[in-house]
């Protein structure tokens, strides 16, 4: 019987980050030129550059990322997978007892919407500071 990965382990694949043409049926939503097909560890090295009491938007991460691989733009789907995994593996590193984790509640939607997905974000946010919209989905409030 095969055991599933920890989050931890799929972090750390041996996964390149590659740079490609962004396809013509791509082109009408992003443009000409390149995308940035990042690896998870990248994802993770950009996140722990966000200072306590900041958030980062998802955009303004995959915008970063692309530019310090020298595309033109973040594969979204790929951007937010990894941001999954990165905070999955901070929350197995904090059950584990680590105590400096990357600190994946620091990246929000566009729109300053929390991630549905992983639990804690809000209370991770409140500890730092921000204030969280309670009403409908939970927001930062920039």
């Amino acid at each position: 019987m095969k055991t599933r990965k920890s989050w931890r382990e799929k972090l750390e694949v041996a996964h390149e980050a590659k740079v490609v043409a962004i396809s013509p049926k791509m082109r009408k939503q992003l443009g000409t030129g390149t995308m940035l097909i990042p690896k998870p560890l990248d994802v993770d090295a950009m996140i722990r550059k966000v200072p306590r009491g900041k958030v980062l938007t998802l955009t303004a991460l995959r915008e970063k990322l692309a530019r310090a691989a020298g595309a033109d733009v973040a594969c979204a789907m790929v951007t937010g997978m990894f941001v999954r995994i990165v905070a999955e593996a901070a929350e197995e590193d904090l059950r584990a007892g680590k105590a400096r984790v990357t600190p994946w509640w620091r990246v929000v939607r566009d729109d300053g919407k929390l991630f549905e997905k992983l639990p804690g974000q809000a209370e991770h946010l409140e500890e730092e500071g921000h204030e969280i919209q309670k009403s409908g989905k939970l927001r930062v409030i920039f």
